[in-house]
């Protein structure tokens, strides 16, 4: 593969899990949020996101689809980068390194996630507040849950500054330093949500505990 085309295939790369890891993370953490104001709340939202018209056809081709060839190509990367943190431990370095792990743990969880809700959905499971409550009942799945907002968090997060970057928006050091503070700022508010929603949802088991 050339370098100019490797060049393009990394800017097609961040452009297909720029748009549809929004979308996918919006929605999601949108809607668990609404579990910090009760099951009722939950329910209604998921309920609502579930009526949307045209919602399979939507989540598979803005999101699923874009996601999968974006997880496919990233592990790829992450299999053929030269990790140097140990020789160059610089932030940028580190960032990157932290990039490959996170995506490719990103790609197992959205895997294991969409089976337990969307594939199980179609099976018969309702999806509302008391399945996902059983789910993270158990400290494991609540401990890969944790990770899993994590390492989404910070994917976007430190991938919407390698989007700009990479696509010539955020040009001077000045601007790219700017952005980097208002990328992780948006880390921090995502993770926080996405932590506070899966709180939420063993709040009523631990005080049985």
């Amino acid at each position: 593969m050339g370098q100019k085309q490797a060049f393009v295939n990394r800017k097609l790369h961040s452009l297909l899990g720029l748009i549809p890891l929004v979308i996918f993370l919006g929605f999601h953490l949108t809607v668990n949020f609404m579990a910090t104001k009760g099951a009722t709340a939950y329910n209604d939202a998921a309920e609502a996101v579930g009526n949307m018209p045209l919602r399979y056809l939507l989540e598979i081709v803005v999101i699923f689809v874009p996601l999968l060839l974006h997880g496919v190509y990233g592990i790829y990367i992450a299999y053929v980068s030269k990790n140097n943190v140990s020789q160059y431990p610089t932030c940028r370095n580190w960032n990157f390194y932290i990039q490959r792990i996170s995506g490719v743990y990103l790609f197992v969880f959205i895997v294991i996630h969409v089976w337990q809700t969307r594939v199980q959905a179609l099976f018969g499971t309702h999806v509302d507040f008391n399945m996902m409550e059983q789910i993270l009942s158990s400290p494991w799945w609540f401990a890969f849950y944790v990770l899993g907002v994590l390492c989404a968090t910070y994917h976007l997060g430190n991938g919407l500054w390698l989007f700009c970057v990479s696509w010539g928006l955020t040009v001077t050091p000045k601007s790219q330093k700017v952005f980097k503070v208002i990328a992780m700022a948006a880390f921090v508010l995502l993770t926080y949500m996405g932590i506070r929603a899966l709180l939420a949802f063993i709040d009523p088991v631990l005080k049985t505990m």
